[in-house]
């Protein structure tokens, strides 16, 4: 069943270290849509969209990190899915 998550990474450490791209790549290793931005408050939020258990590995990813991140709390919601969506993208 395909599925779509919001998330935000609240952190010590989560901008400036990669995180947006080290999410995309996850993302794509997992065929998984949506999006990712740093927000203005020094967190990482973003919209992902794949079948159940590639979902679950990514959020389980990025609650991780990538090196040099530290990943305080990881908020999720479920969010409608959404149709005709493709490739994963780092917004600004």
């Amino acid at each position: 069943m395909t599925r779509r998550v919001y998330f935000l990474a609240h952190g010590g450490t989560v901008q400036g270290v990669g995180f947006r791209y080290f999410t995309r790549h996850r993302a794509q290793d997992l065929n998984i849509t949506g999006w990712v931005r740093n927000t203005e408050n020094n967190k990482v939020e973003g919209e992902a969209q794949g079948e159940d258990a590639a979902i679950l590995q990514f959020l389980k990813d990025v609650d991780k990190g990538p090196k040099g991140s530290k990943v305080v709390r990881l908020d999720k919601e479920d969010r409608e899915v959404v149709e005709g969506e493709e490739g994963f993208e780092v917004r600004r």
